[in-house]
């Protein structure tokens, strides 16, 4: 049976001693810029502030995006770090992190966790649209748009690390993987880039382009986080091989995980189609 090869990509992109440039390092660095560069653009497009509730104000100024994305940068590296170790860590290696529980700090030694990483970017919206007294809802929106930018270089370099790799699988396109034996499998990390990245991506920004979807703030949120849950939760079922199981079940982590934010979704849902009408009924 013919199969693809693993390409074994060096994990590490360039070193200096011990200085080590990591791909996966290097995704979290082009997933933040290009979505600071794609939040700014969509401030400078007229058409998207016109009428209620903007009437030509935007929710954020350019410099506020840039102070802002520091906080999101704190927040993806902690949330998904503790994360992890909330999540994941104290189920399968709660003897290390007691012995040593600085190993919380250490992303080197162990993962992260993208539900962690976005709760830490919810926090991180929280407080700053308090400090800054922002409009929470608008300025998430915003976030939602461009979080597939980041999930996309983030499972690439999944890919790259040879880890996360799929079920056993006879497609054409299944590949050997360094760490998984000598089974041919899916690429899951692609299927979940061009998923999670790729389709997400689309979906949001044709919503926002083309329907205008910041004018209801709540929907562009509401849109991500129920098309993130649907695609991981289709992934890790059909494709992703995970040991991560639930007390041996067939429901893994991160399908569990991914559920509650389907219920997240419709409450943004909610506020973005009904909550508005009803108030501006009983004015």
């Amino acid at each position: 049976m013919l199969v693809i090869q693993f390409p074994q990509i060096d994990p590490v992109l360039i070193s200096f001693g011990p200085v080590a440039i990591r791909w996966y390092a290097l995704s979290y660095v082009a997933g933040l810029l290009l979505g600071w560069w794609y939040l700014v653009r969509l401030l400078k497009i007229e058409r998207l502030w016109v009428g209620p509730p903007f009437d030509g104000k935007r929710p954020l100024t350019p410099e506020q995006v840039g102070d802002f994305f520091v906080w999101a940068a704190v927040g993806v590296i902690v949330g998904g770090r503790l994360g992890y170790v909330l999540f994941y860590g104290l189920i399968y290696n709660t003897r290390d992190f007691l012995d040593n529980p600085l190993l919380v700090f250490e992303p080197w030694n162990g993962g992260m966790s993208f539900h962690g990483g976005m709760i830490g970017v919810v926090l991180a919206i929280v407080f700053y649209a308090r400090w800054v007294k922002l409009d929470i809802f608008k300025l998430g929106d915003l976030v939602a748009a461009v979080t597939p930018i980041g999930l996309f270089f983030g499972r690439i370099a999944n890919f790259i690390n040879g880890e996360l790799w799929g079920k056993p699988s006879n497609v054409p396109w299944a590949m050997v993987f360094p760490h998984a034996g000598d089974l041919p499998r899916h690429p899951s990390q692609l299927y979940e880039a061009g998923l999670e990245g790729i389709v997400l991506f689309t979906i949001i920004s044709v919503m926002i382009l083309r329907y205008g979807a910041l004018r209801k703030p709540g929907l562009v949120s509401g849109a991500f986080f129920a098309g993130y849950g649907l695609f991981r939760i289709i992934v890790e079922a059909f494709f992703r091989d995970s040991d991560q199981l639930i007390f041996g079940g067939p429901v893994t982590m991160g399908q569990l995980l991914s559920v509650p934010m389907w219920i997240v979704a419709a409450f943004f849902f909610w506020y973005a189609l009904y909550r508005e009408r009803s108030a501006a009924s009983k004015a």
